[in-house]
Order: C-alpha cells, then sequence, then structure tokens
C-alpha cells in the first residue's frame, strides 16, 4: 500500500503575528514547486485563526500542538479538539515528549487526545521515543512498543511520530542505521495497521540531514521543530522528498 509523505511543523511556544509572513512564504514556494506530499503546519493555539485565514486555498494543512480530552468544560486554558477544528485546524499533535516530561502525560491520557482529536475529525499525530537513558540500558523497543499500545487508539486515522527523546532540540541525530531499525520495529507492532499508517521520524531534522532520512524505506515523513519556523529552511526539507 503507497502511503502519502507527511511533512509536518511544530513552530512549539514560538512565533507572534509576525511569523504568519513565513506562512507566506511557504505557500508561495508550494506554488511554485509542488510536492506530492501532504504540507502541516503547528503554530501556537494564538496564530492559529489568524494563519487559517492566511493560506486559504493554499495546500498546507494546520494543526494544533496538543488538546484536551473533553469537548469543552470547566477546564481554564485548555483548548479542545472541537476548538482547534473550528479554529481551521486540520491535525493535532498529541503525546509529545515535552508534553509528557513537562506535564506528566501517561499513555492513556494521550490515548485519549488521540481519541477525542478523531471525534472532532481531526488526525491525530501520536509522538513515541525513548529517553538516552533508556536507550543505553537497550530498553529503547520496549519503551516505544509500550508507548505506542498504550497511547494509539484502536480505530481511526492516526499518524505515529517517532521522536527519541534525546534528539530533540540537542542538534543530535539518530544514525540512518538507528532510524531505519526503529521505524522497521513500529511498524511491526502496529500489525495489520502497519501497512496504512504514517511513521514520521523527528529529531533535529534539518536540510542537511533531511534528504538521507527521508530516503528510508519505513520513513513516511517528519515531524520537524526548529528548522520549521523559518519558510526557506522548511521548504528545503520539504525538497528533499523523493
Amino acid at each position: 500500500m503507497s502511503r502519502r509523505a507527511l511533512i509536518a511543523g511544530n513552530w512549539k511556544m514560538y512565533g507572534l503575528a509576525a511569523a504568519l509572513g513565513e506562512l507566506d512564504a511557504l505557500s508561495a514556494a508550494l506554488a511554485q514547486q509542488p510536492v506530492d506530499a501532504d504540507v502541516a503546519v503547528c503554530p501556537p493555539a494564538t496564530l492559529l485563526a489568524a494563519a487559517a485565514a492566511r493560506l486559504k486555498g493554499s495546500p498546507i494543512l494546520l494543526g494544533g500542538q496538543d488538546c484536551h480530552t473533553a469537548p469543552e468544560g470547566a477546564h481554564t486554558g485548555d483548548i479542545s479538539a472541537v476548538m482547534l477544528a473550528d479554529a481551521g485546524a486540520r491535525l493535532v499533535i498529541v503525546g509529545h515528549s515535552e508534553r509528557r516530561r513537562d506535564h506528566g502525560e501517561t499513555d492513556a491520557l494521550v490515548r485519549a487526545k488521540a481519541e477525542a482529536a478523531l471525534a472532532a475529525g481531526l488526525t491525530p499525530i501520536v509522538c513515541v521515543g525513548e529517553t538516552i537513558e533508556e536507550r543505553q540500558a537497550g530498553q529503547a523497543e520496549a519503551v516505544v512498543g509500550r508507548q505506542i499500545a498504550g497511547s494509539l487508539p484502536e480505530r481511526g486515522e492516526a499518524v505515529v511520530a517517532y521522536e527519541p527523546v534525546w534528539a530533540i532540540g540537542t542538534g543530535l541525530t539518530a544514525s540512518t542505521a538507528e532510524i531505519a531499525a526503529m521505524h522497521a520495529f513500529v511498524r511491526g507492532v502496529l500489525g495489520a495497521r502497519g501497512a496504512r499508517v504514517r511513521i514520521l521520524y523527528g529529531g533535529s531534522v534539518k536540510p542537511q540531514n533531511a534528504q538521507e532520512i527521508l530516503a528510508l524505506e519505513e520513513v513516511d515523513g517528519a515531524l520537524v521543530g526548529g528548522a520549521s519556523l523559518k519558510a526557506a529552511d522548511f521548504s528545503a526539507i520539504i525538497r528533499a522528498l523523493k
């Protein structure tokens, strides 16, 4: 089964209104040189509605960076998947390692968020990945396998993003052999669903290393952090797709 590539940019807690100009530049670059892939940007929630209006008619998909498990309620400061969809989002990241670390999110909570996203018509990007201590202890596959089993909804169209925690924001990147091995492992863990679920790689993806990473057989795209903040860098990563 052919899986359509997905390159998604996670802006994290960066970006004020002036950053919307980068979306204009990215949209122009894709119009000039279209790609046979899905391209998404996940800006801060404060920019989502403005970004949706700015990109009307553009092939660029918008996504949120997190969502609550409930569609509405007395949850001060939280944002529901329904609200994200109403603002123009089509996807949402759930279970990013920074959420798991900073907010103590469990696999069960991540799964509930992914299910809420699906119920709202969004595609969840479910993040999994091991720490450097877990990898050095030979537990990388056990950790990732457990996260997939506990975090991924049993039904619905979800995307898995493998992000080794030790390669996020550190400048370190897993070797192509390590990436290929883990993506093959994830594909196997997914069982019958594996043929259709897109598995992205994240972890310091840059224009300089994107081509060799995206060329790997089981890599269906990338979840890009800092390099997605600038249209020139992000479009270079997108063009690395073959």
